[in-house]
């Protein structure tokens, strides 16, 4: 099986566990695929402790399921927990973006004004894996400027499956312009202090998944439960 290689930092615990975490987000290790501890081991160079302990913090962050007798997969993306962490994003992004249309730092404008130009770059080549990146990016600046860093984290946490179903998106003809387009309009409402608009914009950015996921579904059907 082919994977990205990640750079090697910290103990091999970290480093299998980090790897194969940035494969399964990133379809490199597709979902339904079988994982063995031996392979892993071979494959890491290392002794079976680290890959075991890998498969378990993967495991709780429902990436793996691990089945006695059977053997371990990587987990399929799950529809019902993806749409509740669509919703729980939704909610609390509204309520972040509102905040932020109170005044945001200049420093954070600034800040989005450069992620803007650079999802520009982005687009213009084609390079969606770095715009979703930026994407992210984009959010995380506003959610860090307005003090919400935890909320932040905690989104990202419940969003593992939220997360490969944006991945599986970019093998498509996804509406980028208007992804950017709605990125625009909510710099623009925060940057004069219009939190309504920029709450507006948002829900509608954040729904734009659920269009899409049905076309994936029916291209994917063995990636989802």
């Amino acid at each position: 099986m082919q994977m990205t290689a990640t750079p090697i930092k910290g103990s091999p615990r970290e480093h299998v566990y980090e790897t194969l975490r940035y494969n399964i987000m990133h379809l490199d290790l597709k979902p339904g695929t079988k994982m063995s501890e031996k392979d892993m081991a071979d494959t890491f160079k290392v002794s079976r402790t680290p890959v075991r302990e890998a498969f378990v913090r993967l495991a709780q962050e429902e990436l793996l399921d691990i089945y006695p007798q059977r053997g371990t997969f990587v987990s399929k993306i799950n529809l019902d927990h993806l749409e509740e962490a669509r919703f729980v994003r939704e909610h609390l992004e509204k309520a972040v973006f509102a905040q932020a249309g109170a005044g945001l730092p200049a420093a954070a404008l600034q800040e989005l004004r450069t992620n803007l130009a650079a999802q520009e770059i982005c687009r213009e080549a084609a390079d969606y894996q770095k715009m979703l990146n930026l994407d992210n990016d984009f959010h995380r600046i506003i959610y860090h400027a307005c003090g919400k860093q935890r909320t932040w984290e905690l989104i990202q946490n419940l969003g593992v499956h939220f997360y490969r179903l944006r991945i599986l998106r970019l093998a498509h003809d996804v509406q980028w312009d208007a992804i950017l387009a709605q990125h625009h309009s909510i710099y623009e409402a925060l940057q004069v202090g219009d939190g309504e608009k920029a709450v507006h914009v948002a829900e509608h950015h954040l729904r734009l998944v659920t269009v899409e996921k049905a076309q994936l579904l029916a291209e994917y059907p063995d990636y989802f439960i």
